[in-house]
This record gives structure tokens, sequence and C-alpha cells, in this order.
């Protein structure tokens, strides 16, 4: 990645845009700030609520797993950047040993060209011209570009061959098929996967190296289906090599994993037939980074395989009390726009008060307005306005994209570094 690129996000003033910082920071630069190593517990320093941090000790504990995972199951990782957006994020998962990033839509891409990610796996259809044309350039500015995005249909082929025309270096592409009737994209039968490499064959424009799918779409998915699923997508891989479809090609990808079913991707990925070239498995598992505290804590495939131990939520959004009408209601200064609520609502996890923390014993979170967060006190809940209340949240995905700068903060609020995203 480019350290000229990222070492200007800490060149950025640091000013109104950014949601819970300190107020006398404005005009500071990024580094500037960081390096005071101010704390989010003390008065002095500044930060208002609400305000999200990261903890620095949970994220270098789930890099540095998902790392350990992927190598001891002969994984290659590109995990899905569409998580963070966060360019500082994607340079130290690829230090953690990912061997690229994946991204979901060409604006996602732009950002990761825009700080020097040399690989991008697209998992998503393109047939937008102007963003294949552009794909197109920077492929020939840069011969150690590599990008890979999806196929599922020859409609799709023809009209990326035609945005193509004249490309100095062919698109790889994996024919995507589909989890089932009902799921999401991706061709629905083997015949269909077939018909859409034979396009592909036919594309001078277009290079096909590989199938994907994405079993977190598998109708009631449980580990069976999920694993039924999974060989059926290595088993389209064999089919098309045995077809000749993968001859241009050095290396045949074969991609999967959410962050739910890793653990089957690494089971069947396992057990994979010979084929004519070497194969890269690539998960792209994306949640990990962060983790959470609802929905992927239930899901985790770690909660299923402990032995290969656990990741820690590293999220946490402090909001303050600010109203406690009744003995039974209060108030904090957070809502839907500060806090994921798609999957889950938010959860009172703590209470500070008088630089003292304790657990938040009564304390529910009842629903959020645009700029409120409804708590549920029961008698034996002690809150009272001017409480701070820790909040962990439920989906990491819809977490980073309302914080455009979020601190990392060490266990005791000290913050060490401040993370840019970009949605």
């Amino acid at each position: 990645m480019s350290s000229e690129a990222l070492a200007r996000l800490a060149e950025e003033r640091v000013d109104h845009r950014f949601k819970g910082l300190p107020p006398d920071a404005d005009g500071l630069t990024v580094a500037e700030l960081a390096a005071q190593r101010r704390n989010l517990f003390r008065d002095a320093d500044g930060f208002t609520s609400p305000v999200l941090a990261l903890s620095a000790e949970r994220l270098e504990h789930n890099l540095a797993l998902m790392e350990t995972y992927t190598s001891r199951h002969g994984l290659a990782f590109a995990p899905h950047g569409k998580t963070s957006m966060a360019p500082q994020l994607f340079r130290r998962q690829i230090e953690h040993g990912a061997w690229g990033i994946t991204l979901a839509v060409p604006h996602q891409v732009r950002v990761a060209r825009a700080f020097g990610v040399q690989r991008v796996f697209l998992a998503n259809e393109l047939v937008d011209a102007a963003a294949l044309r552009w794909i197109a350039g920077e492929l020939a500015a840069d011969p150690e570009f590599r990008f890979v995005c999806y196929v599922d249909s020859v409609r799709g082929v023809e009209l990326m061959d035609t945005a193509l025309r004249g490309a100095a270096r062919p698109v790889e592409v994996v024919v995507e098929l589909g989890a089932g009737e009902g799921a999401r994209t991706g061709v629905r039968t083997e015949a269909e996967g077939a018909a859409v490499a034979g396009a592909v064959a036919a594309a001078p424009t277009l290079r096909l190296v590989g199938v994907a799918g994405y079993e977190g779409e598998v109708p009631q998915a449980d580990p069976e289906r999920v694993r039924s699923y999974l060989r059926r997508l290595v088993a389209l891989a064999a089919a098309l090599d045995g077809s000749g479809r993968f001859e241009d090609t050095p290396e045949i990808v074969v991609s999967a994993g959410g962050s739910a079913w890793f653990d089957a991707v690494a089971e069947v990925f396992a057990e994979l037939p010979a084929f004519s070239r070497p194969v890269l498995k690539l998960l792209r598992s994306g949640a990990y980074v962060s983790h959470d505290d609802g929905h992927y804590r239930r899901l985790t495939p770690f909660a299923r395989v402990p032995e290969e131990g656990a990741l820690e939520p590293a999220f946490r959004l402090w909001a303050q009390v600010v109203s406690r009408p009744t003995a039974g209601q209060a108030f904090a200064n957070a809502g839907k726009r500060d806090a994921a609520y798609d999957l889950d609502l938010p959860a009172a996890q703590v209470v500070r008060r008088d630089g003292a923390e304790r657990p938040a014993t009564g304390v529910t979170v009842t629903g959020l307005s645009d700029q409120h967060v409804w708590l549920g006190t029961d008698p034996e809940a002690d809150v009272e306005v001017g409480d701070w209340i820790g909040l962990g949240l439920s989906h990491p995905c819809t977490s980073f994209d309302k914080w455009q700068l979020i601190p990392v903060a060490e266990a005791d609020g000290t913050v060490v570094d401040y993370i840019r995203t970009f949605f």
C-alpha cells in the first residue's frame, strides 16, 4: 500500500466534520491530536458525547487471530473491506497476511486504489461501462495491480466485453454460483455456469480464473446445507477445469466465506480434488476486524470451534444520559445517526460516573430515535442525568459507516490513533 497516501491521512485537520472529538482540537492535524494521547474519560481532554471508540487491544487481537486461523487452514485471505472502508485497517490486514482486499462496488475500489491496494476481489457483478473503463485504465497503468470480479450471466459478459474493447489487459472474472432459489446473485445451475464460462471464453477482454460464491445466502442455512452448497461450488470449478476453461490462467481461484460460516469453508476447501493448476483458496470474511456484541457474536464460527480461539468485540459507543423523566425510563444522546440498528439494537454494557465504571445492571435499550437512545431502567438501575453509558453494537458494517474519524483507545481510555473511513 501507499505509505505516502496513508501519511496524508495524519496531516488532515480536525474540525466540525468529525463527531465526538474535542472542540478545542480544531485546527490540529490528526497526527498532532494523536500525539497528545488524550483520554476519552478525562473531562479536561474534551471528548464530547456521543463518541464511538475502537479498542486498540481487541483490534490487534482480532487481526492476529484471523491471520493465524487462515494460515493454519491453508487459506488465502481477502477480508471484505466494505466492513470498515478504512485504508489504515486495510494496511493492518495486509500486514497480518491478507492476500488482498475484497470490495463490493466501484467507489470502494477507487478508495482502495487511492491508497495503493494492489489486489482487489470485487464480490459483485460489474457492468457499469464507466467503471469498467476506469478499471481498464488502472490495469494498464499498473502491471502489478490485480483485479478479479464476478460474472453470472451471458448478458453481463457481453456488456463487459463491449465496455472493455481496446483495453490493454483482460479483466479477470470468476463465475458466481448462487446459493439457492431465493438467494442473491449468481447462476442458479451448473449448466448456466458453463454457459457463462463459454461466453467469457469468447470475450477477448475477459479471462476466466475461477468460481466464487457466498454461503451466507444459503436458504435456512445450517452446517449441512452450507457444506452442500460449498461442495457444489467446488464441483463447478472442477467441471470447468475438466472442460479446459482455465487454460489461460496460472492459478484457479475458488472463493467463498462471509463471517458466519468460514469454518465450513475451511472444511470443504481442505477437501479439494486435484485440479490442472494450483488453486487459490480465497476466504473473504470481513466483520472479524471489529467483531460485535450482537449478530456476529451469536453467529461466529469460533463459537462452534472454541479451540480455534475467540474474536473480541472492539467497538463501544459512549453516550451521555440527558434525561430521566420517570423511574422506569432514561434517554441518552445517541441514536440512529450514531449506532447500528439494522440487525439488533445496541446493548447497554457499563455506566460511568465520576471516573468509576460499573455494569449497566437493570438498564436495557428499548429503542432508538434519530438522536436518542431509549433506556428502560429497572428498580435496581442506578442511572442519573450526566452518566455516560457504554453501548455494545451489533453489525460492524453499519457501525463504521456512521463515523468518519474513530478514536482507537487503550483499555484505560487513552486514545492512541484515529481511523479514517471513506463511505
